[in-house]
């Protein structure tokens, strides 16, 4: 009365159509297994964020397009989705990041476009924010100062141009000074 699916089978029948391409050299490429098969215009997957944990110290710049926790010490600058600077945590460099949530020290430029400083929180630099929360108990020292893209970081606090070099007299010209 019912007759086995298809779609269960494992592997085609021989004789197939799929065995006629195959011996003519024009046979579709083999499916993968669903173990390996992950489609690549799908919506990526949230993934876990980076952790560092606190007895770690890292020298050198962080970059990813993902999420940061940080526990321990990082001596340099991060660029990240979100960073997380936890309690134990120290941070001396800049941070760029479109979430920024501190709760330990951060010694340096914030640039992001939703900061938060809890109330553990010790900044000492500058903010430059879209929308900024800080709660009562937080310890900052710096400026704030609010931007449409805070991110780009040809913006915000102007450097110093280095001074110019005086034009050597001309030869056998009197000395003025």
């Amino acid at each position: 009365m019912f007759s086995k699916s298809k779609i269960h089978e494992s592997g085609a029948k021989p004789g197939t159509e799929t065995d006629k391409q195959a011996a003519a050299g024009t046979a579709p490429p083999p499916r993968p297994s669903s173990s390996e098969y992950t489609p690549s215009s799908s919506p990526r997957v949230k993934l876990a964020p980076s952790v560092l944990s606190a007895d770690l110290t890292v020298t050198g710049n962080l970059k990813t397009s993902g999420d940061i926790q940080v526990e321990g010490v990082v001596e340099g600058d991060i660029r990240a989705h979100l960073l997380t600077v936890g309690e134990t945590a120290t941070i001396k460099g800049e941070i760029i990041a479109d979430d920024v949530v501190v709760n330990g020290r951060v010694v340096g430029r914030v640039r992001g476009l939703k900061v938060r400083l809890t109330s553990t929180a010790r900044v000492e630099g500058d903010i430059i924010h879209k929308t900024i929360a800080i709660e009562s108990g937080a310890h900052f020292e710096g400026s704030v100062q609010r931007q449409d893209d805070p991110l780009q970081t040809g913006q915000g606090t102007p450097k110093l141009a280095p001074p110019r070099a005086e034009p050597a007299p001309a030869p056998g010209a009197p000395d003025t000074k």
